[in-house]
């Protein structure tokens, strides 16, 4: 559930046990691949990137189990294990709920990077949880958009908009 202090500050934390099942599975059937191909012809390449594959789910599986979401009165921070992106609340030219076409909605979990409406966007994501997108007023390198998941995409919105006021 969040967590509110006061109108301007908001925590929320999210996590999605179908992406980490997923994420899980897929190390599971990466390493089994990697085991079964050892047995077969020994280390090669294909055994070699078997491993890598289940290690990188392996990753994905500790890293992207709880997305934190942070509001205060300077900025907005997104956070995913080891990754995380701050945004200073006077460089958000707007925020709104975020509707995608079906293929880049279900594209991943996780941090992605994709071009919407001509615009490259950073997403921190869980695939069941509704977004909100943020437009920035100065881009981030290439990103001028930023998305990201919440149980609660109404009254973040209607937070950021009243702290960017």
């Amino acid at each position: 559930m969040p967590i509110r202090t006061d109108k301007c500050n908001f925590t929320e934390n999210i996590t999605s046990n179908r992406t980490e099942a997923l994420f899980l599975a897929l190390t599971v059937v990466f390493l089994s691949l990697h085991l079964w191909r050892m047995s077969q012809v020994g280390l090669d390449f294909l055994a070699g990137l078997f491993l890598f594959l289940s290690l990188v789910f392996l990753f994905y599986s500790i890293n992207y189990r709880t997305l934190t979401i942070q509001l205060n009165a300077a900025s907005l921070r997104l956070k995913f294990g080891l990754f995380g992106w701050t945004v200073p609340l006077d460089n958000i030219e707007t925020a709104s709920l975020d509707e995608l076409p079906a293929l880049m909605k279900y594209g991943g979990a996780g941090i992605h990077f994709m071009t919407i409406r001509n615009r490259y966007r950073a997403s921190f994501n869980f695939l069941e949880y509704p977004r909100v997108v943020i437009a920035l007023k100065k881009k981030a390198g290439l990103v001028r958009d930023i998305s990201f998941s919440t149980r609660r995409p109404e009254e973040i919105v209607g937070l950021i908009h009243e702290a960017t006021r």
